[in-house]
């Protein structure tokens, strides 16, 4: 069955200073737009942000793409629920996963994997 949310979306930041999504938002609105950096050794494959209320994962927002060692990924984490708190999990290409819990889209604006 498919859901009726809106699928997060990404793109790759060429710059430190790229502008996305440049629009007028209401007052009340929340940015969900997370940079993910990835300053590890090995690409990430798939990511994964799911809203904490939900019991699973929900689509890689990867997708083909990777996150390559040293570079930045701009995410759209908004599934249209106006939640704030998600679960991220990342899945490197020499197979391990790390997951972090309740990560607070609207507060955050980078998140970082690194080394450790």
């Amino acid at each position: 069955m498919h859901s009726m949310l809106k699928k997060p979306t990404i793109s790759l930041v060429a710059a430190a200073g790229a502008l996305i999504g440049l629009g007028a938002a209401p007052a009340n609105a929340q940015d969900r737009h997370v940079a993910i950096v990835n300053e590890t050794q090995h690409a990430i494959v798939q990511f994964y942000a799911s809203n904490v209320e939900r019991g699973t994962w929900e689509e890689d927002i990867l997708g083909e793409a990777v996150l390559p060692v040293g570079q930045t990924a701009n995410i759209n984490i908004d599934d249209g629920s106006e939640a704030c708190m998600y679960d991220f999990k990342a899945v490197f290409d020499d197979g391990e996963e790390l997951v972090r819990n309740g990560i607070n889209v609207c507060t955050t604006s980078t998140y970082t994997y690194t080394e450790g």
